[in-house]
């Protein structure tokens, strides 16, 4: 399998351009023959707390049609960032695009202290996806939670994707932690993260991979959008920027 993350610029709730800036580096990857696609959180709006009231939508948005056309024509699983709205408020969501399935949802469990005045915890959750199925997803803060990557490894995880909004401190941290998750159970980790702003800072970028030894074998730079793909049979990593 060939798993890609990808590292984007959104622009401050832009649905329509993030649209676009997404298509080009989902294009990228398939391309490059990736099986799934995973974008930062809430990568289709910015990382923007404060505007996620307004722009909350759902999964079925038909703005994100295209999203599944793309996953159904080219057999590539898609996941994108978005604010999404719930019976107790709005959720930080990825949306996910399988081919020729239903489109899913995985919604943020554990949230940051400072996200709780804007968010609810979420309880969708797709369980593991890929082909065999042994894919977990994390958003952002669930990292640094240990029951959730446990959660993930008994589940069945023998990788683990977190989709991430960190700023350069923030990335650094969670770097650390992501090696530990790695190295502890054995599962190859990656991360997507953003450059550019969000939420008045300045993202960290360095989307990253690393072996089920916690090795660090793949790495972006910390301005550029691109895509870090590794190919799980092989081992073989390509790394490509887009500036």
């Amino acid at each position: 399998m060939k798993i890609c993350v990808a590292q984007a610029r959104p622009i401050k709730g832009d649905i329509p351009a993030n649209i676009e800036n997404h298509k080009k580096l989902v294009q990228l990857a398939v391309f490059n023959k990736a099986d799934i696609i995973i974008f930062p959180e809430l990568s289709i709006t910015g990382y923007e707390p404060e505007l996620s009231k307004e722009l909350a939508t759902d999964a079925d948005d038909t703005r994100f049609d295209e999203f599944q056309a793309i996953s159904d024509d080219r057999e590539i699983t898609i996941g994108i960032g978005a604010p999404t709205k719930d019976s107790a408020g709005v959720c930080i969501t990825m949306i996910i695009f399988q081919p020729h399935q239903s489109r899913q949802t995985y919604s943020k469990q554990y949230l940051h202290a400072d996200e709780e005045e804007f968010f609810s915890s979420g309880k969708s959750s797709i369980g593991l996806v890929g082909t065999p199925k042994n894919i977990a997803f994390a958003i952002c803060y669930e990292l640094s939670v240990p029951a959730h990557s446990e959660n993930a490894f008994k589940s069945g995880a023998q990788i683990y994707i977190a989709s991430v909004a960190k700023t350069a401190g923030g990335v650094e941290k969670a770097i650390k932690s992501l090696s530990d998750i790695a190295n502890k159970y054995s599962m190859t980790v990656l991360m997507s993260n953003c450059v550019g702003q969000c939420e008045g800072s300045e993202c960290g970028g360095k989307t990253s991979i690393w072996n089920d030894k916690g090795l660090l074998v793949g790495q972006l730079n910390d301005v550029c959008e691109g895509i870090l793909i590794m190919n799980t049979d092989t081992q073989e990593m390509i790394g490509i920027t887009t500036e």
